[in-house]
């Protein structure tokens, strides 16, 4: 309950639709696509409630930096809940980077850092790539989707990854 298929035989799924366009059902009922390997997950957010959960972080991160008891305290870095760790790192220009993860995953500040360097050298020193715009660079994707799988099969991140 809460999951839904996120691949199939390492082709994306969107909702009943896979990347190239092909109905799921369709899909599975084809012999020629077997053997199966299909990767469950929770369902990929819309583009507005990414929007709604951004903003609203980014009051909350706002907030904390003002009610915290320390002099120049920089935000909320983590979040903990039974269920899920929402961990944050904000670089010096001010950019927010969040990661929700399982609370047992450790190494996630190793893979924040990993995914700014990935900004840094795929979506910052492109040129058709405008600041505070979603980032639309094939090669941002591809390492992002790596650094992310590798993270999810080692259960770790940590520094020489």
């Amino acid at each position: 309950m809460g999951h839904a298929v996120l691949a199939i035989n390492g082709i994306d799924v969107n909702g009943k639709y896979t990347a190239d366009g092909k109905e799921v059902l369709e899909y599975l009922g084809s012999p020629s696509n077997y053997p199966v390997s299909i990767r469950f997950g929770r369902p990929r957010l819309t583009s507005n409630e990414k929007l709604m959960l951004a903003s609203m972080f980014h009051s909350l991160f706002a907030i904390g930096s003002q009610l915290s008891p320390e002099q120049g305290s920089s935000g909320i870095e983590m979040l903990e809940t039974d269920t899920f760790k929402l961990h944050c790192f904000q670089t010096l220009t001010g950019i927010k980077f969040v990661v929700l993860a399982d609370p047992r995953q450790a190494g996630i500040d190793s893979l924040l850092r990993k995914i700014y360097e990935i900004y840094s050298d795929f979506a910052l020193k492109n040129p058709f790539y405008s600041l505070e715009m979603p980032i639309r660079c094939e090669l941002f994707d591809q390492n992002l989707k790596l650094a992310l799988e590798v993270a999810e099969k080692a259960g770790t991140f940590g520094p020489g990854s």
